[in-house]
């Protein structure tokens, strides 16, 4: 896939405790991405995600809102490494 792109994410907020991660991956798996989702030790949720430029911005967007009982408070992109899982996991 040459159009294949990484995007990581850092979202603050009330983002652990609220089924942020495998809600994450509920969204990533049907729009063919693969990455992760991990707690981070500050209180924020990373996320890498590979995949189709239109699948990242709709996770993107995603993102920017959460499952019910999540606050996002702030979603930072930040430069991702040049490698990706080879599916979606959480952690």
């Amino acid at each position: 896939m040459s159009n294949r792109e990484r995007r990581k994410w850092l979202i603050s907020g009330r983002v652990q405790g609220v089924f942020f991660r495998e809600s994450t991956r509920r969204q990533a798996e049907p729009l063919g991405l693969t990455g992760h989702a991990v707690n981070l030790s500050d209180g924020r949720v990373e996320v890498l995600a590979a995949g189709d430029p239109e699948s990242l911005d709709r996770l993107e967007a995603w993102l920017s809102e959460g499952p019910p009982g999540a606050r996002v408070d702030e979603l930072q992109r930040v430069d991702a490494p040049d490698r990706a899982p080879d599916r979606f996991e959480t952690a």
